[in-house]
C-alpha cells in the first residue's frame, strides 16, 4: 500500500547526492509539488545537495515552475537533459559553469530508462552520431565541469554505433490523475502518457523510491485496471496537488480534447495572414503526399498543419507529436506536444522506437542556424544553453527533412506583394554561417544515408546535393547576389537549373499542393 505524505515530507526522501529521473513536458506529467518542496527545503536547510538531475524533454514553463526550482548552486551536481531552455533558471546555472551538464537526445532519455529498469548496460543506437553528442565532437558537454566521458563510439557489425551507459535511479519523480490506496496510478486526464512508468521501473529496480503526484485519491479496488497506467506494485508514495500545481500544459490547466475526454467542435482554421512565414510553411506543405506521417518543430513549421488545413488536404496527412500524439492537430507553443482530438497518445519512449525505425515520412524543424556543411545549430548559441530536445532522434529518421525559418533575424522586414517577395529592412543577423557553433544535425552524417534534406526560407531553398548545400530555388522578385548571395558567410552551389519559386505561393489564394481536396473538417 502506497503512503500517502505531504510535498514537504516527500522533499526529506531525497538525500545529498541522490539520482533523481523526472517525468514532464513543459507541464504535462510534472511532480511540481515535490519539485517546489525540495527547493524550499534547499532554501532553509542546503539540503539535499549534489543531486544528479534526468529528464528526457522539457520540465518547466519556461519562467518559474518544474526545473527552475532546482536552479540553485549546489542543489544539483549533474544533469542528464533534454531541454534546458524551459527552466531559465537551470538554463543559467549550466551556462554559469554551476553544475555539470550533459544534453542528450530526448528519444535516448526516454529509452534509457527502460535498459535501468531491466538492467541491461545501457542503450545501443546510431542517434547522435555526427552532432556534438558523438564523443569525437562534444560529448555532449555543455559546461566546461562536465569532464566525463559519458557517451561512448562503438563498433558492431563492422558499423559505427553510440552506447549511453545505464546507471542507477534512486528517486523517481512522476505524476498522474488518480491513485487508490494500492498505489495503482492512472494518467486519464495527463494530455501525455510520456515515461511515467519506465522512470518508475527504473527507480524500483534500482532499489529507488517512487513518488506520485495526482489529483485525488480513490479507494483501493476501484479503478478500472484498463486506466491503470502504473501498477501500485512500484509506487511507494502519493502526495495529493494543489490545483495550481497541476497543470495540463505549460499554459493550460485542463482541456479534455487534449487528453480525450471529448472531440472539439471543427469548422475550419482561421488562416495565417499572408507573410514570409505562409510563404515559407506553403514551400515546406509542398513537399507531402497523401498518406504522410509527419513531424511539425515549434514555431513556422507548426504552420504548415495551418496551411495544409487550409488547403484542405488535413484528412490525408498523419500528424505526430514527439511526446506522443498521433492524429489530430498539434497544439501551439504554449501546450506544444500536445494534440486537439488525437487518435491515440502512446508513451513517449515508445514513439521514439517508431521514429527512430524510420516512421516519419517528413519531418520540419527550425532553422536556427545552418552552414556550409549542411550542420544546423539549434541547441546552444553563446553561453546560452537551449537544448536538443527531440530535435536529433527525428533529424536522424525521417526521410525527408526540412528545416524551415526565415533567411536572416533581428528586423528582417518584407513586403509579399502580389506573386513576388521583396526585401524591405535586411535582418541583422545572419543565419547562413560558415561553421555552426554547435551541431545538433550533421549534414556530412545524412549525407552518408539516403536521406533528401531541403532548407527552405522565404526567399531561397537549399538541398543538400551529395554533401554540398546547393541554391535549387529562388523567390520571384529576388536578387540573386544582393538578397541571397551576399548574405550568406559561404558560396553554395548553385543548380544549374535553378527555378523560381512557386508565384502562386506569394498571393492570397494559392492552391499549389497538388492533392485532390477532402471535405475533412480542421480544427478550429
Amino acid at each position: 500500500m502506497a503512503q500517502v505524505i505531504t510535498a514537504a515530507e516527500a522533499a526529506r526522501l531525497l538525500k545529498d547526492g541522490d539520482t533523481v529521473a523526472l517525468s514532464g513536458f513543459g507541464l504535462a506529467c510534472v511532480n511540481e509539488e515535490t519539485i517546489a518542496a525540495v527547493e524550499q527545503r534547499f532554501l532553509a536547510e542546503a539540503a539535499p545537495r549534489d543531486l544528479t538531475v534526468m529528464h528526457a524533454s522539457a520540465v518547466g514553463n519556461r519562467r518559474d515552475k518544474g526545473m527552475s526550482h532546482w536552479g540553485h548552486e549546489g542543489l544539483i551536481k549533474r544533469w542528464y537533459g533534454g531541454i534546458a531552455i524551459a527552466s531559465p533558471a537551470l538554463a543559467t546555472l549550466i551556462s554559469e559553469d554551476k553544475c555539470e551538464a550533459y544534453n542528450l537526445p530526448q528519444g535516448v532519455i526516454c529509452q534509457l530508462y527502460r535498459e535501468i529498469a531491466a538492467h541491461r548496460p545501457g542503450v545501443i543506437t546510431k542517434v547522435g552520431l555526427g552532432t556534438f553528442v558523438d564523443p569525437r565532437v562534444e560529448g555532449a558537454r555543455m559546461s566546461a565541469r562536465s569532464t566525463e566521458d559519458y557517451v561512448q563510439l562503438l563498433e558492431l557489425g563492422g558499423e559505427e554505433w553510440l552506447f549511453y551507459p545505464a546507471f542507477p535511479v534512486d528517486v523517481a519523480l512522476i505524476r498522474g490523475t488518480v491513485a487508490d490506496e494500492d498505489g495503482n496510478l492512472t494518467l486519464e486526464h495527463e494530455g501525455l502518457k510520456m515515461e511515467v512508468l519506465p522512470i518508475a521501473q527504473a527507480a524500483r529496480n534500482s532499489g529507488g523510491i517512487v513518488i506520485a503526484q495526482v489529483e485525488s485519491v480513490a479507494r483501493a479496488g476501484s479503478l478500472d485496471p484498463n486506466l491503470v497506467k502504473v501498477p501500485g506494485i512500484l509506487v511507494d508514495y502519493v502526495v495529493v496537488s494543489e490545483p495550481e500545481n497541476h497543470f495540463q500544459t505549460e499554459n493550460t490547466h485542463y482541456n479534455p480534447a487534449f487528453s480525450g475526454q471529448l472531440k472539439v467542435p471543427v469548422s475550419g482554421v482561421a488562416t495565417i495572414e499572408l507573410s514570409e512565414r505562409k510563404v515559407i510553411a506553403r514551400r515546406c506543405a509542398m513537399e507531402l503526399k497523401p498518406g504522410a506521417v509527419l513531424n511539425l518543430g515549434v514555431g513556422i513549421p507548426a504552420d504548415v498543419g495551418s496551411v495544409a488545413a487550409e488547403e484542405g488536404i488535413s484528412g490525408q496527412i498523419m500528424l505526430t507529436t514527439e511526446a506522443g500524439a498521433i492524429g489530430g492537430v498539434p497544439a501551439g507553443l504554449k501546450d506544444f506536444g500536445h494534440s486537439y482530438n488525437a487518435q491515440a497518445l502512446v508513451d513517449m519512449d515508445h514513439q521514439f522506437d517508431f521514429y527512430d525505425g524510420g516512421g516519419l515520412d517528413v519531418a520540419v524543424l527550425g532553422l536556427a542556424q545552418t552552414d556550409a556543411h549542411g550542420n544546423v545549430n539549434v541547441s546552444k548559441f553563446g553561453s546560452r544553453v537551449a537544448g536538443c530536445g527531440g530535435f536529433i532522434n527525428i533529424c536522424q529518421s525521417a526521410k525527408t527533412l526540412i528545416f524551415a525559418g526565415s533567411f536572416t533575424a533581428g528586423g528582417l522586414e518584407v513586403a509579399v506583394e502580389d506573386g513576388s517577395l521583396r526585401i524591405v529592412t535586411e535582418g541583422k543577423a545572419r543565419k547562413f554561417l560558415a561553421d555552426v557553433q554547435q551541431i545538433t544535425f550533421s549534414g556530412p552524417y545524412s549525407g552518408e544515408r539516403d536521406q533528401r534534406v531541403l532548407y527552405v526560407t522565404e526567399r531561397a531553398v537549399f538541398e543538400l546535393v551529395d554533401g554540398v548545400m546547393t541554391l535549387i530555388e529562388i523567390a520571384p522578385g529576388i536578387d540573386l547576389q544582393r538578397d541571397v548571395l551576399d548574405q550568406m558567410d559561404f558560396a553554395p552551389a548553385v543548380s544549374a537549373d535553378l527555378s523560381v519559386m512557386d508565384p502562386g505561393m506569394f498571393r492570397e489564394v494559392w492552391g499549389g499542393l497538388g492533392f485532390t481536396p477532402t471535405s475533412e473538417p480542421a480544427l478550429v
